[in-house]
């Protein structure tokens, strides 16, 4: 199958253009931007089926009101949460996207904002800003045990998911990962890897949930070393995963590197 495209956006910001099973018609995931989008469907030749959008940041939904004039295609996204221009509102065990004959999942993930869903299917998962590759959103709207327990929910997805985030954030992330966990063979491997794709200009974007598993703390808050490391941070009892995460996030935000 064919891996979805990559349209840059802002600094940092991936808009992902995702083919199915319908030849040149792609899914147009979280678009801040319409302009890239329309540039990199016309140099393409590619059709959009439809707009999934995972939450209501404008960085991720900009750009919906004119791809809807262009192109007039159904929009989708979290009923829970206010966006112009959302013609199909989606919740847990939805299906979004058949459109391009590729149906996907709507998986509730709330944390970075209150209704924020993902979107599971094809061996993919489009999870906006919830996940990150070796990181995780922050807690804008959420709690850290509704975060943690929509972490988990993504963790539990099969191994090889591809996970397509919508932020470049992974040198980054890997900086806070090996401050965690030093000796973390897996988090340094990783990091060589990534430094080698940015020095290509390529996306390190997507990794699987594998990898996350094996490097990203936050995914990683019942492994002995990762709790270790939040009890170092001295801010009292450590008696579950979701108070570990709690005080990872915390430490992430303040996080110079």
């Amino acid at each position: 199958m064919d891996e979805a495209i990559a349209v840059h956006a802002f600094r940092d910001n991936y808009i992902w253009l995702v083919p199915g099973s319908k030849p040149g018609l792609v899914a147009i995931v979280d678009p801040g931007d319409a302009d890239p989008v329309m540039a990199a469907l016309h140099a393409r030749g590619l059709t959009p089926a439809c707009v999934l959008c995972t939450h209501h940041h404008g960085d991720h939904v900009d750009g919906v009101a004119a791809l809807v004039r262009r192109y007039a295609i159904p929009v989708y996204g979290p009923a829970a949460e206010s966006i112009p221009g959302v013609t199909h509102p989606v919740a847990e065990g939805d299906i979004a996207g058949s459109e391009t004959g590729e149906p996907y999942r709507v998986l509730a993930v709330p944390g970075h904002t209150r209704g924020h869903v993902a979107y599971v299917g094809a061996g993919r998962v489009f999870c906006g800003d919830t996940l990150f590759i070796a990181g995780c959103g922050r807690l804008f709207e959420g709690t850290a045990f509704q975060m943690h327990a929509s972490l988990m929910r993504l963790a539990s997805l099969p191994p090889d998911t591809r996970v397509y985030c919508a932020h470049e954030y992974t040198l980054a992330n890997l900086a806070f990962a090996r401050a965690v966990e030093p000796d973390n063979a897996a988090t340094l491997a990783f990091e060589r890897r990534a430094r080698r794709l940015r020095a290509e200009g390529q996306p390190t974007i997507p990794g699987t949930i594998a990898d996350e598993r094996s490097i990203n703390p936050f995914l990683r808050t019942s492994e002995p070393a990762v709790r270790r490391a939040a009890a170092s941070r001295g801010e009292g009892s450590l008696d579950t995963d979701a108070a570990v995460f709690a005080v990872l996030r915390r430490w992430k935000d303040d996080f110079k590197g």
